[in-house]
Protein backbone atom coordinates (compact mmCIF):
# COMPACT_ATOMS: atom_id res chain seq x y z
CA UNK A 1 0.00 0.00 0.00
CA UNK A 2 1.44 3.35 -0.83
CA UNK A 3 2.56 5.65 1.61
CA UNK A 4 0.53 9.12 2.34
CA UNK A 5 2.67 11.75 4.10
CA UNK A 6 0.52 14.52 5.41
CA UNK A 7 1.37 17.13 8.20
CA UNK A 8 -1.23 16.81 11.04
CA UNK A 9 -0.50 20.89 12.15
CA UNK A 10 -1.28 21.80 8.20
CA UNK A 11 -4.34 20.07 8.52
CA UNK A 12 -6.02 20.76 11.86
CA UNK A 13 -5.02 24.78 11.67
CA UNK A 14 -5.73 27.55 9.33
CA UNK A 15 -2.79 27.47 6.91
CA UNK A 16 -2.92 27.78 3.45
CA UNK A 17 -1.45 25.36 0.94
CA UNK A 18 0.07 28.08 -1.20
CA UNK A 19 1.97 30.26 0.44
CA UNK A 20 0.41 31.54 3.16
CA UNK A 21 -2.55 33.33 2.10
CA UNK A 22 -4.90 34.05 5.09
CA UNK A 23 -7.56 30.97 4.98
CA UNK A 24 -11.07 31.20 5.43
CA UNK A 25 -12.74 27.53 5.80
CA UNK A 26 -9.92 26.58 3.60
CA UNK A 27 -8.15 24.36 6.08
CA UNK A 28 -9.52 22.13 3.17
CA UNK A 29 -7.57 23.21 0.56
CA UNK A 30 -4.17 22.68 2.05
CA UNK A 31 -5.21 19.45 3.52
CA UNK A 32 -6.22 17.80 0.25
CA UNK A 33 -3.16 19.92 -1.93
CA UNK A 34 -0.76 18.03 0.24
CA UNK A 35 -2.92 14.92 0.06
CA UNK A 36 -3.77 14.91 -3.80
CA UNK A 37 0.61 15.64 -4.07
CA UNK A 38 1.15 12.61 -2.20
CA UNK A 39 -1.35 10.36 -3.61
CA UNK A 40 -0.52 11.57 -7.67
CA UNK A 41 3.58 11.88 -7.48
CA UNK A 42 4.53 14.99 -9.38
CA UNK A 43 2.23 15.88 -11.80
CA UNK A 44 3.14 15.80 -15.26
CA UNK A 45 2.75 19.46 -15.13
CA UNK A 46 5.73 19.80 -12.98
CA UNK A 47 8.30 18.65 -15.26
CA UNK A 48 7.07 21.13 -18.07
CA UNK A 49 9.22 24.39 -18.47
CA UNK A 50 7.94 26.31 -15.58
CA UNK A 51 7.66 30.15 -17.77
CA UNK A 52 4.83 27.61 -18.97
CA UNK A 53 3.07 26.69 -15.68
CA UNK A 54 1.02 29.03 -13.47
CA UNK A 55 -1.12 28.59 -10.26
CA UNK A 56 -2.95 30.96 -7.82
CA UNK A 57 -4.51 31.02 -4.65
CA UNK A 58 -7.26 33.37 -3.39
CA UNK A 59 -9.42 34.09 -0.86
CA UNK A 60 -12.33 35.75 -2.14
CA UNK A 61 -14.83 38.17 0.23
CA UNK A 62 -18.28 36.49 0.38
CA UNK A 63 -19.87 38.19 3.06
CA UNK A 64 -19.21 41.85 3.44
CA UNK A 65 -20.34 44.63 5.94
CA UNK A 66 -21.60 48.04 5.17
CA UNK A 67 -18.50 50.11 4.36
CA UNK A 68 -15.72 47.85 5.30
CA UNK A 69 -13.37 48.64 2.40
CA UNK A 70 -12.51 45.51 -0.43
CA UNK A 71 -9.42 44.50 -1.63
CA UNK A 72 -8.79 41.29 -3.73
CA UNK A 73 -5.55 39.85 -3.22
CA UNK A 74 -3.78 36.69 -5.30
CA UNK A 75 -1.32 34.95 -5.38
CA UNK A 76 0.06 33.47 -8.18
CA UNK A 77 2.53 30.76 -8.43
CA UNK A 78 5.33 29.04 -10.81
CA UNK A 79 6.27 25.81 -9.56
CA UNK A 80 10.15 24.80 -10.54
CA UNK A 81 11.28 21.39 -12.58
CA UNK A 82 10.67 18.67 -10.70
CA UNK A 83 8.84 21.10 -7.50
CA UNK A 84 5.88 19.54 -5.80
CA UNK A 85 3.08 21.09 -7.91
CA UNK A 86 1.78 23.16 -5.37
CA UNK A 87 4.98 23.90 -3.21
CA UNK A 88 6.17 26.39 -5.95
CA UNK A 89 7.29 29.81 -5.29
CA UNK A 90 5.77 33.07 -6.90
CA UNK A 91 6.87 34.26 -9.96
CA UNK A 92 6.65 37.62 -11.98
CA UNK A 93 3.04 37.65 -12.35
CA UNK A 94 0.40 40.19 -13.62
CA UNK A 95 -3.41 40.55 -14.13
CA UNK A 96 -6.49 41.45 -14.29
CA UNK A 97 -9.96 41.29 -12.21
CA UNK A 98 -13.06 42.48 -13.96
CA UNK A 99 -15.63 43.35 -11.80
CA UNK A 100 -19.16 44.83 -12.20
CA UNK A 101 -21.96 45.84 -9.94
CA UNK A 102 -24.55 42.96 -9.33
CA UNK A 103 -24.89 40.28 -11.09
CA UNK A 104 -25.21 41.50 -14.91
CA UNK A 105 -23.76 44.40 -16.62
CA UNK A 106 -20.76 44.54 -18.57
CA UNK A 107 -17.21 43.75 -15.96
CA UNK A 108 -14.67 47.42 -15.11
CA UNK A 109 -11.11 45.71 -15.98
CA UNK A 110 -8.83 46.64 -12.74
CA UNK A 111 -5.57 46.32 -13.07
CA UNK A 112 -3.76 43.90 -10.44
CA UNK A 113 -0.82 45.65 -8.80
CA UNK A 114 2.53 44.05 -6.79
CA UNK A 115 2.91 44.07 -2.97
CA UNK A 116 5.10 42.95 -0.84
CA UNK A 117 2.05 41.09 1.37
CA UNK A 118 2.68 37.56 0.86
CA UNK A 119 0.27 36.49 3.58
CA UNK A 120 -2.42 38.28 3.01
CA UNK A 121 -1.91 38.25 -1.42
CA UNK A 122 0.85 39.64 -3.73
CA UNK A 123 -1.22 40.69 -6.16
CA UNK A 124 -3.75 42.81 -5.41
CA UNK A 125 -6.60 45.66 -6.82
CA UNK A 126 -8.83 47.57 -4.61
CA UNK A 127 -12.41 47.53 -5.21
CA UNK A 128 -13.94 51.34 -6.29
CA UNK A 129 -16.53 52.53 -3.64
CA UNK A 130 -19.22 52.43 -6.04
CA UNK A 131 -19.19 48.65 -7.16
CA UNK A 132 -18.38 47.39 -3.66
CA UNK A 133 -20.86 49.63 -2.22
CA UNK A 134 -23.48 48.59 -4.64
CA UNK A 135 -26.64 47.23 -2.97
CA UNK A 136 -26.87 44.01 -4.89
CA UNK A 137 -23.28 43.18 -3.98
CA UNK A 138 -20.48 42.95 -6.91
CA UNK A 139 -19.30 40.41 -8.99
CA UNK A 140 -15.69 39.66 -10.41
CA UNK A 141 -13.55 36.85 -12.10
CA UNK A 142 -9.47 37.47 -12.50
CA UNK A 143 -7.40 36.46 -14.87
CA UNK A 144 -3.81 36.00 -13.98
CA UNK A 145 -0.66 35.54 -16.03
CA UNK A 146 3.06 34.67 -15.41
CA UNK A 147 4.63 37.13 -17.63
CA UNK A 148 7.59 35.22 -18.29
CA UNK A 149 6.15 32.91 -20.45
CA UNK A 150 2.41 34.16 -20.84
CA UNK A 151 0.86 30.85 -19.34
CA UNK A 152 -2.69 32.12 -17.63
CA UNK A 153 -5.01 31.17 -15.25
CA UNK A 154 -8.56 32.33 -14.60
CA UNK A 155 -10.06 32.42 -11.09
CA UNK A 156 -13.00 31.31 -11.22
CA UNK A 157 -12.70 28.91 -13.83
CA UNK A 158 -15.76 29.66 -15.27
CA UNK A 159 -14.88 33.44 -15.71
CA UNK A 160 -17.42 35.64 -17.24
CA UNK A 161 -19.91 32.79 -17.43
CA UNK A 162 -20.07 32.10 -13.74
CA UNK A 163 -17.96 35.16 -11.76
CA UNK A 164 -17.79 34.65 -7.88
CA UNK A 165 -20.53 36.80 -5.99
CA UNK A 166 -19.44 38.92 -2.91
CA UNK A 167 -22.83 40.08 -1.22
CA UNK A 168 -23.02 42.56 1.58
CA UNK A 169 -24.20 41.53 5.01
CA UNK A 170 -26.73 43.05 6.33
CA UNK A 171 -29.06 43.31 9.56
CA UNK A 172 -27.26 39.82 10.27
CA UNK A 173 -27.85 38.39 13.77
CA UNK A 174 -24.64 39.13 16.40
CA UNK A 175 -22.88 35.91 17.67
CA UNK A 176 -20.64 36.93 20.42
CA UNK A 177 -19.16 33.93 21.81
CA UNK A 178 -16.53 35.59 24.10
CA UNK A 179 -13.29 33.29 25.37
CA UNK A 180 -13.54 29.83 24.85
CA UNK A 181 -13.90 27.47 28.12
CA UNK A 182 -11.89 24.28 27.36
CA UNK A 183 -12.36 21.31 28.97
CA UNK A 184 -16.20 21.74 29.84
CA UNK A 185 -16.76 19.08 27.06
CA UNK A 186 -20.15 17.25 26.42
CA UNK A 187 -20.47 13.03 26.33
CA UNK A 188 -21.84 11.49 23.63
CA UNK A 189 -25.68 10.24 23.41
CA UNK A 190 -24.47 6.87 22.11
CA UNK A 191 -21.48 5.30 20.33
CA UNK A 192 -22.61 4.30 17.14
CA UNK A 193 -20.21 2.86 15.52
CA UNK A 194 -16.85 1.49 16.42
CA UNK A 195 -13.51 -0.29 15.48
CA UNK A 196 -9.96 -1.43 16.48
CA UNK A 197 -7.52 -0.75 13.45
CA UNK A 198 -6.47 -3.54 11.37
CA UNK A 199 -7.68 -5.36 8.04
CA UNK A 200 -10.49 -7.80 8.92
CA UNK A 201 -14.84 -6.80 8.51
CA UNK A 202 -15.48 -4.61 11.74
CA UNK A 203 -12.04 -3.46 11.66
CA UNK A 204 -10.50 -0.32 9.99
CA UNK A 205 -7.48 0.60 8.44
CA UNK A 206 -4.81 3.14 9.39
CA UNK A 207 -1.90 4.42 7.51
CA UNK A 208 1.33 5.64 8.73
CA UNK A 209 3.74 7.63 6.25
CA UNK A 210 7.60 7.79 7.74
CA UNK A 211 7.42 11.28 8.73
CA UNK A 212 4.04 12.45 9.54
CA UNK A 213 0.67 11.34 11.49
CA UNK A 214 -1.32 8.46 11.23
CA UNK A 215 -4.39 8.44 8.76
CA UNK A 216 -7.54 6.83 9.61
CA UNK A 217 -10.43 6.54 7.79
CA UNK A 218 -11.44 9.84 5.87
CA UNK A 219 -15.09 10.77 5.35
CA UNK A 220 -18.59 9.01 6.73
CA UNK A 221 -21.89 9.83 6.47
CA UNK A 222 -25.07 8.67 7.62
CA UNK A 223 -27.49 6.78 5.15
CA UNK A 224 -31.36 7.71 4.67
CA UNK A 225 -32.16 4.30 6.38
CA UNK A 226 -29.97 5.73 9.65
CA UNK A 227 -27.10 3.52 8.88
CA UNK A 228 -23.72 5.38 9.44
CA UNK A 229 -21.64 4.41 6.43
CA UNK A 230 -17.87 4.66 7.18
CA UNK A 231 -15.16 5.29 3.90
CA UNK A 232 -12.59 2.82 4.98
CA UNK A 233 -10.46 3.72 2.17
CA UNK A 234 -7.08 2.33 3.40
CA UNK A 235 -9.16 -1.30 2.76
CA UNK A 236 -10.78 -0.73 -0.15
CA UNK A 237 -14.52 -0.40 1.60
CA UNK A 238 -17.57 1.05 2.86
CA UNK A 239 -18.81 -0.13 6.85
CA UNK A 240 -22.14 -0.18 7.50
CA UNK A 241 -23.21 -0.08 10.87
CA UNK A 242 -26.37 -0.28 12.49
CA UNK A 243 -27.13 0.01 16.06
CA UNK A 244 -23.84 0.36 16.89
CA UNK A 245 -22.84 -3.16 14.92
CA UNK A 246 -20.93 -3.79 11.62
CA UNK A 247 -24.17 -4.61 9.18
CA UNK A 248 -21.95 -5.08 5.63
CA UNK A 249 -18.56 -4.49 4.35
CA UNK A 250 -18.92 -3.06 0.71
CA UNK A 251 -15.73 -3.24 -1.38
CA UNK A 252 -15.03 -0.38 -3.79
CA UNK A 253 -12.58 0.84 -5.80
CA UNK A 254 -10.88 3.50 -4.63
CA UNK A 255 -7.18 4.51 -4.45
CA UNK A 256 -6.78 4.64 -0.85
CA UNK A 257 -5.63 8.44 -0.47
CA UNK A 258 -7.53 11.07 1.88
CA UNK A 259 -11.07 11.27 0.02
CA UNK A 260 -14.69 12.60 1.11
CA UNK A 261 -17.80 10.96 0.83
CA UNK A 262 -21.51 10.98 0.45
CA UNK A 263 -24.65 8.69 0.35
CA UNK A 264 -27.04 9.32 -1.69
CA UNK A 265 -30.57 8.84 -1.16
CA UNK A 266 -31.24 5.68 -3.15
CA UNK A 267 -27.96 4.50 -0.74
CA UNK A 268 -25.59 4.88 -3.71
CA UNK A 269 -21.90 6.39 -2.45
CA UNK A 270 -20.19 9.09 -3.90
CA UNK A 271 -16.07 8.96 -3.28
CA UNK A 272 -14.49 12.53 -4.29
CA UNK A 273 -11.05 11.07 -4.93
CA UNK A 274 -7.56 13.39 -4.53
CA UNK A 275 -6.50 12.18 -7.97
CA UNK A 276 -7.82 10.90 -10.79
CA UNK A 277 -7.22 7.42 -12.68
CA UNK A 278 -4.55 8.91 -15.21
CA UNK A 279 -0.82 10.75 -14.27
CA UNK A 280 -1.32 14.41 -13.49
CA UNK A 281 -4.92 14.56 -13.73
CA UNK A 282 -7.57 16.06 -11.76
CA UNK A 283 -9.55 14.68 -8.42
CA UNK A 284 -12.39 12.97 -9.56
CA UNK A 285 -15.64 11.57 -8.22
CA UNK A 286 -16.11 8.07 -8.11
CA UNK A 287 -19.76 6.97 -8.07
CA UNK A 288 -21.14 3.59 -6.69
CA UNK A 289 -24.45 1.74 -6.12
CA UNK A 290 -25.31 0.08 -3.15
CA UNK A 291 -23.83 -3.21 -4.48
CA UNK A 292 -20.21 -1.12 -4.83
CA UNK A 293 -20.33 -1.45 -7.98
CA UNK A 294 -18.76 1.71 -10.16
CA UNK A 295 -21.00 3.82 -11.85
CA UNK A 296 -19.20 6.33 -13.37
CA UNK A 297 -15.76 8.65 -12.63
CA UNK A 298 -15.88 12.21 -13.20
CA UNK A 299 -12.64 14.34 -13.44
CA UNK A 300 -13.56 17.64 -11.21
CA UNK A 301 -12.32 21.03 -13.32
CA UNK A 302 -10.73 22.76 -10.85
CA UNK A 303 -7.11 21.34 -9.43
CA UNK A 304 -8.50 20.29 -5.84
CA UNK A 305 -11.27 20.49 -3.71
CA UNK A 306 -12.27 21.03 0.14
CA UNK A 307 -15.70 19.28 0.76
CA UNK A 308 -18.20 16.98 -1.10
CA UNK A 309 -21.94 17.18 -0.30
CA UNK A 310 -25.39 16.02 -2.19
CA UNK A 311 -27.18 18.83 -3.24
CA UNK A 312 -30.95 18.83 -4.40
CA UNK A 313 -30.04 17.89 -8.38
CA UNK A 314 -27.09 15.71 -7.73
CA UNK A 315 -23.39 15.88 -5.35
CA UNK A 316 -21.67 19.11 -5.66
CA UNK A 317 -17.60 19.36 -5.05
CA UNK A 318 -16.15 22.71 -3.13
CA UNK A 319 -13.98 23.34 -5.71
CA UNK A 320 -10.21 25.39 -5.47
CA UNK A 321 -8.53 27.50 -6.46
CA UNK A 322 -11.91 29.06 -7.95
CA UNK A 323 -13.71 28.67 -4.16
CA UNK A 324 -16.65 27.65 -5.81
CA UNK A 325 -19.36 24.74 -5.22
CA UNK A 326 -19.89 23.04 -8.60
CA UNK A 327 -22.14 20.18 -9.51
CA UNK A 328 -20.05 17.55 -11.12
CA UNK A 329 -23.93 15.66 -11.90
CA UNK A 330 -27.10 16.31 -12.92
CA UNK A 331 -28.90 12.88 -11.37
CA UNK A 332 -27.08 10.21 -13.24
CA UNK A 333 -25.16 12.19 -15.77
CA UNK A 334 -21.71 13.36 -15.28
CA UNK A 335 -21.17 16.86 -16.02
CA UNK A 336 -17.78 17.94 -18.09
CA UNK A 337 -15.25 19.84 -16.79
CA UNK A 338 -16.37 23.18 -18.62
CA UNK A 339 -19.97 22.53 -17.25
CA UNK A 340 -18.98 22.34 -13.79
CA UNK A 341 -17.20 25.31 -14.01
CA UNK A 342 -20.46 27.04 -15.84
CA UNK A 343 -22.43 26.42 -12.91
CA UNK A 344 -19.86 27.54 -10.10
CA UNK A 345 -21.65 29.54 -7.70
CA UNK A 346 -20.87 30.73 -3.95
CA UNK A 347 -22.69 28.83 -1.35
CA UNK A 348 -24.14 25.34 -1.03
CA UNK A 349 -27.03 24.39 -2.63
CA UNK A 350 -30.28 24.04 -0.17
CA UNK A 351 -33.88 22.52 -0.89
CA UNK A 352 -35.61 24.86 -2.68
CA UNK A 353 -33.16 26.59 -4.43
CA UNK A 354 -31.81 28.53 -1.67
CA UNK A 355 -27.68 28.36 -1.22
CA UNK A 356 -25.68 28.72 2.26
CA UNK A 357 -22.61 30.54 2.19
CA UNK A 358 -19.80 30.34 4.86
CA UNK A 359 -17.23 32.88 5.15
CA UNK A 360 -14.48 32.95 7.49
CA UNK A 361 -12.34 36.19 8.02
CA UNK A 362 -9.58 37.49 10.42
CA UNK A 363 -8.32 34.44 12.84
CA UNK A 364 -11.82 34.56 15.04
CA UNK A 365 -14.88 35.71 13.25
CA UNK A 366 -17.58 33.67 11.01
CA UNK A 367 -20.03 34.85 9.06
CA UNK A 368 -23.05 32.68 7.18
CA UNK A 369 -26.02 33.09 5.21
CA UNK A 370 -28.86 31.96 3.79
CA UNK A 371 -29.32 33.18 0.04
CA UNK A 372 -31.95 33.23 -2.17
CA UNK A 373 -31.63 34.77 -5.87
CA UNK A 374 -28.48 36.29 -5.28
CA UNK A 375 -29.74 38.16 -1.63
CA UNK A 376 -28.86 37.74 1.76
CA UNK A 377 -32.03 36.09 3.32
CA UNK A 378 -30.86 36.00 6.90
CA UNK A 379 -27.32 36.05 8.14
CA UNK A 380 -25.26 35.51 11.39
CA UNK A 381 -22.50 36.98 12.60
CA UNK A 382 -20.36 34.97 14.72
CA UNK A 383 -17.03 36.53 16.52
CA UNK A 384 -15.01 35.06 19.78
CA UNK A 385 -11.93 35.76 21.63
CA UNK A 386 -10.61 32.67 21.07
CA UNK A 387 -9.31 31.90 17.62
CA UNK A 388 -11.42 29.89 15.62
CA UNK A 389 -9.75 27.54 13.39
CA UNK A 390 -11.89 25.61 10.34
CA UNK A 391 -16.20 25.85 10.34
CA UNK A 392 -16.42 21.62 10.20
CA UNK A 393 -19.83 21.83 9.72
CA UNK A 394 -22.81 24.91 8.70
CA UNK A 395 -26.29 22.83 7.95
CA UNK A 396 -29.90 24.14 7.94
CA UNK A 397 -32.00 22.62 11.01
CA UNK A 398 -35.65 23.71 10.73
CA UNK A 399 -35.98 27.02 11.20
CA UNK A 400 -32.38 27.25 13.09
CA UNK A 401 -28.78 26.25 11.79
CA UNK A 402 -26.33 24.40 13.20
CA UNK A 403 -22.63 25.41 12.85
CA UNK A 404 -19.54 23.21 14.60
CA UNK A 405 -16.41 25.56 14.20
CA UNK A 406 -12.57 25.03 16.47
CA UNK A 407 -11.72 27.18 19.08
CA UNK A 408 -7.35 26.58 19.52
CA UNK A 409 -4.75 28.21 21.35
CA UNK A 410 -1.23 27.26 20.53
CA UNK A 411 -1.62 24.25 22.97
CA UNK A 412 -5.42 23.02 22.84
CA UNK A 413 -8.45 22.61 20.74
CA UNK A 414 -12.27 21.38 20.61
CA UNK A 415 -14.89 21.46 18.40
CA UNK A 416 -18.04 23.87 19.52
CA UNK A 417 -21.24 22.88 18.15
CA UNK A 418 -23.84 26.51 17.92
CA UNK A 419 -27.51 26.10 17.55
CA UNK A 420 -28.34 29.37 16.45
CA UNK A 421 -31.83 31.12 15.53
CA UNK A 422 -33.61 34.39 14.45
CA UNK A 423 -32.71 35.80 17.38
CA UNK A 424 -29.26 34.23 18.27
CA UNK A 425 -27.29 31.23 20.02
CA UNK A 426 -29.95 29.38 21.08
CA UNK A 427 -27.35 26.79 22.77
CA UNK A 428 -24.06 25.26 22.43
CA UNK A 429 -21.98 22.45 23.63
CA UNK A 430 -18.04 21.68 23.01
CA UNK A 431 -16.99 18.43 21.90
CA UNK A 432 -13.65 16.66 22.11
CA UNK A 433 -11.41 16.97 18.88
CA UNK A 434 -11.14 13.20 19.04
CA UNK A 435 -8.76 13.49 16.33
CA UNK A 436 -5.71 11.40 16.88
CA UNK A 437 -5.77 10.06 12.90
CA UNK A 438 -6.57 12.29 10.11
CA UNK A 439 -9.83 12.31 7.81
CA UNK A 440 -10.39 14.65 4.62
CA UNK A 441 -10.19 18.34 6.03
CA UNK A 442 -14.35 19.00 6.48
CA UNK A 443 -15.29 14.90 6.86
CA UNK A 444 -16.15 15.29 11.07
CA UNK A 445 -19.32 15.91 11.57
CA UNK A 446 -22.81 15.00 9.87
CA UNK A 447 -26.36 16.12 10.33
CA UNK A 448 -28.91 13.85 10.18
CA UNK A 449 -32.95 14.56 11.79
CA UNK A 450 -31.69 16.40 14.78
CA UNK A 451 -28.79 14.40 15.68
CA UNK A 452 -25.09 15.39 14.94
CA UNK A 453 -22.73 12.51 14.23
CA UNK A 454 -19.25 12.97 14.89
CA UNK A 455 -16.40 10.76 13.40
CA UNK A 456 -13.10 10.34 15.66
CA UNK A 457 -10.53 8.45 16.63
CA UNK A 458 -7.95 7.48 19.35
CA UNK A 459 -4.83 5.50 19.34
CA UNK A 460 -6.88 2.63 19.35
CA UNK A 461 -9.43 2.55 16.84
CA UNK A 462 -12.17 5.05 15.13
CA UNK A 463 -15.46 5.22 16.36
CA UNK A 464 -18.64 7.60 15.47
CA UNK A 465 -20.80 8.97 18.21
CA UNK A 466 -24.06 10.69 18.07
CA UNK A 467 -24.99 13.90 20.31
CA UNK A 468 -28.77 14.52 19.94
CA UNK A 469 -29.82 18.24 19.73
CA UNK A 470 -33.46 18.08 20.32
CA UNK A 471 -34.45 20.95 18.68
CA UNK A 472 -37.74 21.79 17.70
CA UNK A 473 -38.31 21.94 14.26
Amino acid sequence: MRSIRVDPGRLRLVGWGLGGLAAGAAVGICAVAVASAVAAGRSAASEKDPARIVDAGHLPPLLRLRGEPVTLRFNVFCPAPGDDPFGGAPCDAGGDVFVRAGRSGPFRPLPLRRTDDVADGRYAASVPADLAGSPEGFSYYAVLRNEAGGASITVPSGGAAAPQLSLPLEHAVEVDLGTHAFGSTRRADARVASAIWGTAPGQVGLVHGPAFGPIGPSAFDVAPNGDVVVLDQANGRVEHWRGGRLAAAVPIDVTGGIADMAVEADGSVDVLEPTGSGAGTTPELRSFDASGRLRSKTAIEDRTWSQLREGAEGPEVQQEPSEQWMPVRRGLAPLARAAQARGGHPGRTLAGGRELVVFRTGVAEARVAEVAGGHVVRAWRITSATPLGEIQLAEPLGNRLVVVVRPYTETQDEFLVLVLGDRGLERSFSLDSADWAETAPLARFRLAGSSLYQLGSTPSGMHVDRFDLEVNR
